[in-house]
C-alpha cells in the first residue's frame, strides 16, 4: 500500500511501546515494575463515576455540539477564570476526548509550510510529532539539567525569528517535572506579547504541583488573546481512559477548532462530559489527596536514586516523573532503558523518548504504589553496579 509521504513525518509515544514489550515479556513468565507510564494509579473519584452512570441512565447517549455540552464550557470558563485570573467566557472553550487534539488541532489551524514551532525538548513527544506532519519546522529549546529543566528563557529569545508562528510552553513538564517561575514567565510575556504568534501552553499538571500556585503565561499582560490553554481532566481526576480534555482560546478561533472536531470526532462522548461538571463543581479532597501522595513518593524516589552510584537526581517540581541522569553509567540512555527492560524487569523510558537533549537521562513515572518503586530503583541499583563494575 502506497502512504502518503506526509506519514513518514508522523512520531510516536514510546511509553505505549514500552508498555508493549513489557507486556509480552509478562506474557513469557517474567515479573516486570511497570515505571514507564504517565497516569495515575488512583481511581476516578466516585462521585464524577456516579454523575457518569447517572448520565447514562438519564438518556445521555447521543451526539452533543462539537464544542461540548454548554454546562460543562461554561464550568471550564468558571474555573479558568478563578485559577488563572483572566476573564473567560463559554464561547472560548472547546471540548475534545483527550488533551492530545488540542496539540493537533492549533497546529492545524495556525501553522504551515515554512512556519516555525519552538517548543521544549526533552518535551512531550508529540509536540515534535504534530509540528512536523503539520509541516512546519520544529525548533527545539533545550531544558537543561543546571536551570533544574527549566527553559532557558535568553535562549528562546534568540531562536525567534520572522516565521515564528507559534511557541508551546508546558509547565509542570512531562518528562522532568520543571514548572517555570513566575519571573521566567513575566519575561516571556513581554517578549512575546509584542509579536505576531501564538502560544500554546500546556498546563494538563496544572493541578499536580508540589510548591506555589499554577501560573498560566495566558495571566500576564497583552497575553490572553494571544495564548491557547490546553487542559484537561486526565491527570488531575485519574480519568485517563475517559477522553475528556479542553482548549481556552480567542472566540473566532474556538470556532475554527470546532470546525476541525466537526470534521473528525463530531463530538466528545456525552456522559464524560456530564461528569467533567461533577470533577469541576464536586469534591477536591481527592485531587488533594492524590497529589499529597505523589509527594511522598517523590521525595522517597529521590532519596533511593540519589543514593545510587552513577545516578544524580533533581527535584521535580510538579507532574508525578523523575529525570535522573545516568551518564555515569556508561550506556546510552536507549541501551540502557533496554537493558533495564530486559535483564532487570523494570521498564522505564530513555529520556530520548522525549527529545534529543534527553540523552544521558531516563524518565521514571512514580504512578504507583512506593512498594513497587522501592523494587523497581533497587532493581536498577543492581544493574548500575553491574555496570560499573564491567566498566
Amino acid at each position: 500500500m502506497r502512504l502518503a509521504p506526509r506519514m513518514s513525518r508522523l512520531g510516536t509515544e514510546t511509553a505505549f511501546e514500552v508498555l508493549a514489550q513489557a507486556k509480552a515479556l509478562e506474557a513469557q513468565g517474567r515479573k516486570i515494575v511497570h515505571l514507564e507510564i504517565g497516569e495515575p494509579d488512583f481511581n476516578t473519584p466516585q462521585h464524577i463515576v456516579d454523575a457518569a452512570v447517572r448520565a447514562l441512565r438519564e438518556g445521555w447517549h447521543h451526539y452533543t455540539p462539537s464544542s461540548g455540552i454548554r454546562e460543562l464550557r461554561e464550568t471550564i470558563a468558571e474555573e479558568i477564570s478563578s485559577s488563572r485570573g483572566i476573564p473567560v467566557d463559554a464561547e472560548q472553550v472547546v471540548v475534545t476526548p483527550g488533551a492530545k487534539p488540542i496539540i493537533f488541532f492549533s497546529l492545524l489551524a495556525l501553522v504551515e509550510q515554512g512556519d516555525e514551532v519552538i517548543y521544549p525538548n526533552p518535551g512531550f513527544p508529540i509536540y515534535e510529532s504534530m509540528i512536523e506532519y503539520a509541516g512546519a519546522r520544529a525548533v527545539p529549546i533545550a531544558l537543561r539539567e543546571e536551570l533544574d529543566f527549566r527553559l532557558d528563557v535568553d535562549e528562546l529569545f534568540h531562536a525567534l525569528t520572522p516565521r515564528t508562528r507559534m511557541v508551546i510552553l508546558n509547565s509542570p513538564s512531562n518528562p522532568t517535572g520543571s514548572v517555570l517561575s513566575e519571573n521566567d514567565l513575566a519575561r516571556l510575556a513581554e517578549v512575546l506579547a509584542e509579536r505576531d504568534l501564538v502560544v500554546l501552553s500546556d498546563e494538563i499538571y496544572s493541578h499536580i504541583l508540589y510548591q506555589g500556585h499554577h501560573q498560566s503565561i495566558a495571566s500576564f499582560p497583552g497575553m490572553k488573546e494571544r495564548t491557547i490553554i490546553l487542559d484537561g481532566f486526565s491527570k488531575t481526576y485519574a480519568m485517563t481512559g475517559w477522553r475528556l480534555g479542553y482548549g481556552v482560546m480567542r472566540g473566532e478561533l474556538a470556532q475554527q477548532i470546532t470546525k476541525l472536531m466537526v470534521n473528525s470526532n463530531s463530538c466528545t462522548a456525552a456522559f464524560t462530559q456530564v461528569a467533567g461538571v461533577s470533577a469541576l463543581k464536586g469534591d477536591q479532597a481527592p485531587v488533594s489527596e492524590m497529589v499529597e501522595r505523589f509527594r511522598r513518593r517523590r521525595d522517597g524516589v529521590l532519596e533511593l536514586l540519589n543514593q545510587i552510584e552513577g545516578v544524580s537526581c533533581r527535584t521535580p517540581r510538579g507532574a508525578f516523573y523523575v529525570f535522573p541522569n545516568v551518564r555515569s553509567l556508561g550506556l546510552k540512555s536507549s541501551e540502557l532503558a533496554g537493558l533495564l527492560l530486559h535483564e532487570a524487569g523494570v521498564a522505564l523510558l530513555s529520556g530520548t523518548s522525549f527529545g534529543e537533549y534527553g540523552e544521558g537521562y531516563l524518565r521514571i513515572s512514580y504512578a504507583t504504589s512506593m512498594e513497587k518503586l522501592q523494587e523497581g530503583i533497587q532493581r536498577i541499583a543492581e544493574a548500575g553496579k553491574k555496570l560499573l563494575v564491567r566498566d
